[in-house]
């Protein structure tokens, strides 16, 4: 018997439940008033498989996932009446969406989700209705990274963007901490962002003409996604909804390249309440969608110790993403006489990394850039920093056509 736990509103309610009563092999546990009961109701394991209104209020991609935590299944009741089509209901990530209005194509959807085996509620292999867009291959998404202490992240990230605009690139600054893409590049701070993207994407409102709505065009072909603006509006960044924003990102453009937080700590090992907000969750959730990630660190000795400990702080991750390593600031300064002989060295010795992308040091340009709010090859034309960032480039495209390839 598969107990089903009903959250649904309006007049309808009393037919849903009788018809789900009537099923064999199903049962109505719980019939609750709000979302807080009807999640208390699944953490204490009072029900299998959730039936919902979609216009329930406060129900969003996070609280189905809460759901799909306490192993419920999760069924949405689309109403085209209230702005809830099947299509926005998909985009909550439940495993089924069911027409409000018909009891019995609610019932199969039940016992649909609840006869798929041992995937488990929420499962990549569940098949969940999307909404239909037309035919194209999707975006690869570049995830740019680095330990803590200013390794050069955001220069990378904006100068492999704009070397990548002439195919479509999407920039997306998604730093916990407070990102800085968009005050590098003179956008204001007020733009929307990414903390909207999230909330669009929390009700199922994000689409490729939401997305494009709120990715400002800075350069030809490229478009901005720009970062929350104080480090304590984090909790606005969750990764199920951030989940959807990649989904759409791959749409919109070709490349979709991300500027990442310095922090791999994963906050449940800080706190009993494992699902509670993660402050480094947007980092690790662009991570764990990124076709490639670039590490990057600084060539100074400081930095390179920063990047040996990075790196196996990213195989401890398991990532399936491609990698790429970088070394920004390069000279002799710092490094010896024989700099990048001496940065080689040290990865292959430290970290076992033969093959790494040397970024020389050039702080005339990224002076001019920050000064003029422009990217670095619009201010350093025929300058060696931004001809070193079009070479990252193309060993980043001549790593995607490898891996397709294989």
């Amino acid at each position: 018997m598969t107990a089903v736990l009903c959250a649904v509103r309006g007049a309808g309610e009393t037919a849903v439940v009788r018809a789900l009563s009537a099923a064999g092999g199903l049962t109505v546990a719980r019939r609750c008033a709000d979302l807080a009961e009807l999640l208390s109701s699944a953490a204490a394991g009072h029900g299998r498989v959730a039936v919902i209104s979609a216009d329930l209020p406060g129900l969003d991609r996070e609280a189905v996932r809460h759901l799909h935590g306490s192993q419920v299944w999760v069924v949405v009741l689309s109403d085209d009446a209230v702005g809830w089509d099947a299509g926005r209901c998909a985009r909550l990530g439940g495993d089924a969406v069911a027409p409000g209005d018909r009891p019995e194509e609610i019932v199969g959807a039940v016992r649909g989700v609840s006869g798929r085996g041992e995937s488990g509620p929420g499962a990549p292999d569940a098949p969940i209705a999307r909404v239909p867009e037309p035919a194209r291959a999707p975006g690869r998404v570049v995830a740019v990274w680095g330990p803590t202490g200013a390794p050069g992240r955001t220069t990378v990230a904006l100068g492999l963007a704009e070397a990548l605009a002439r195919e479509g690139c999407l920039l997306v600054d998604a730093d916990p901490y407070g990102g800085t893409v968009a005050p590098a590049i003179g956008m204001l701070d007020e733009a929307p962002g990414i903390a909207a993207a999230c909330r669009t994407a929390a009700t199922g409102r994000l689409d490729r003409l939401a997305l494009g709505a709120l990715t400002p065009v800075v350069a030809p072909g490229l478009r901005v996604l720009s970062g929350i603006t104080r480090a304590d509006r984090w909790p606005e960044l969750a990764p199920a909804h951030l989940e959807e924003v990649w989904t759409v990102a791959r749409q919109l453009d070709p490349w979709v390249v991300v500027d990442c937080g310095f922090c791999l700590e994963r906050d449940e090992a800080l706190s009993y309440d494992t699902r509670a907000p993660q402050r480094n969750g947007a980092t690790l959730s662009a991570l764990a969608e990124a076709d490639v990630v670039i590490a990057v660190g600084a060539a100074d000795p400081i930095g390179l110790q920063r990047l040996v400990r990075g790196l196996m702080e990213l195989d401890d991750l398991d990532l399936a993403a491609e990698r790429i390593v970088a070394v920004s600031k390069v000279r002799a300064s710092v490094a010896g006489n024989r700099p990048v002989e001496a940065v080689r060295g040290a990865l292959a010795r430290y970290a076992g990394v033969t093959d790494v992308q040397l970024l020389p040091w050039d702080p005339g340009t990224c002076d001019a850039a920050v000064l003029a709010g422009r990217l670095p090859g619009e201010v350093g034309r025929g300058s060696v920093l931004p001809e070193a960032l079009a070479q990252l480039a193309g060993a980043l495209r001549s790593r995607v056509v490898a891996g397709a390839a294989h």
